[in-house]
């Protein structure tokens, strides 16, 4: 099976990223003007380090993870569940410590009073589709730029490490030190993590896993090369079924009469479909009849989580126990 050089890939980042957030040529972390060219080739240019930042939740939970939630003013997305407590896609943030700016209208909203009353010097987000921001539309992207400028980091085509590492670039060009010790850390925990995944791959040889979704309507089966978190999980060892996507699509989209298309020996359910969805896709027929549902073989997918080290080193130890419990 292929295998990720993951200790030389860390070092290379480390070193790379290190680098990155010393040059002066591009603006610095330090005084002085503050430049960075983002994901969509946008140059953004301020008088000085953003100190006051208003992030997508999953990112402003990886960048707190690295020491810049004193930062982090606002959030927009995901950050908390119906019952009060903190949305998985947003780990390790303190709603209390921060100001959710998410509109209440359609997706892509933000309550722009309450973003222009936090005075933001930049806001963050990221792209799963460019040059598609997360979690603002375009009309509110519009809207946004005359109170700060947006910096976008790109997700699309990258594997997991290539993710955790546009998000640290950012990072360490905001100031964080990722030679901190908690930043070490969260790598060597992820590194770990992810040869336990491995190991657990060579156990499962033979079998396979299927990345799905699901609406009242439609079956959504991942593509593993659209998913930075599943492409990475392939190339360390765990075998993923091949999935043909709709073209322009992370998924092959398929009605519930046509969702036997791939069998699969483990089916890894998209998490943010709750335990009422996962009841839902229990329940389907003809979904019923591949191996892993005949099996009862679920495990959960934290298909959108912080996008760093520390969080995914928590998520792939957890995804390991549940699909050692399928052995």
């Amino acid at each position: 099976m292929k295998r990720f050089p993951l200790a030389a890939a860390v070092a290379t980042a480390l070193i790379a990223l290190t680098a990155c957030g010393s040059s002066s040529s591009d603006g610095d972390a330090g005084s002085g003007p503050w430049t960075f060219t983002d994901d969509r080739g946008t140059k953004i240019s301020v008088d000085g380090t953003p100190r006051r930042i208003v992030v997508q939740s999953s990112i402003a939970a990886a960048l707190t993870d690295l020491g810049l939630g004193d930062q982090i003013v606002g959030t927009f997305g995901p950050l908390k569940l119906s019952d009060g407590s903190v949305d998985p896609q947003a780990a390790g943030l303190d709603p209390e410590d921060v100001t959710d700016v998410t509109g209440g209208g359609e997706y892509g909203t933000l309550d722009l009073e309450k973003l222009a009353a936090l005075k933001p010097d930049l806001v963050v987000t990221n792209m799963y589709v460019k040059p598609e921001l997360w979690y603002l539309n375009d009309a509110t992207a519009k809207q946004v730029e005359k109170l700060a400028p947006t910096l976008a980091i790109n997700f699309q085509g990258l594997d997991l490490v290539e993710t955790l590492d546009a998000v640290e670039k950012v990072a360490a060009r905001l100031g964080a030190d990722l030679q901190d010790d908690d930043a070490v850390e969260g790598r060597k925990a992820f590194e770990a993590a992810s040869k336990r995944l491995s190991a657990v791959g060579d156990e499962l040889e033979g079998k396979t896993v299927l990345p799905v979704s699901a609406t009242a309507d439609l079956f959504y089966a991942g593509d593993p090369k659209q998913f930075p978190d599943i492409a990475y999980y392939q190339s360390i060892g765990l075998p993923i079924a091949p999935v043909k996507p709709k073209k322009g699509s992370y998924w092959d989209e398929l009605s519930w009469e046509k969702s036997d298309k791939y069998d699969a020996d483990i089916i890894l359910w998209d998490d943010r479909l709750g335990a009422g969805g996962l009841k839902s896709l229990k329940a389907q027929p003809v979904f019923g009849t591949i191996t892993g549902a005949k099996n009862d073989a679920y495990v959960p997918w934290a298909a959108v989580t912080p996008p760093g080290y520390a969080a995914y080193a928590r998520i792939i130890d957890t995804l390991v126990d549940n699909l050692k419990e399928q052995l």
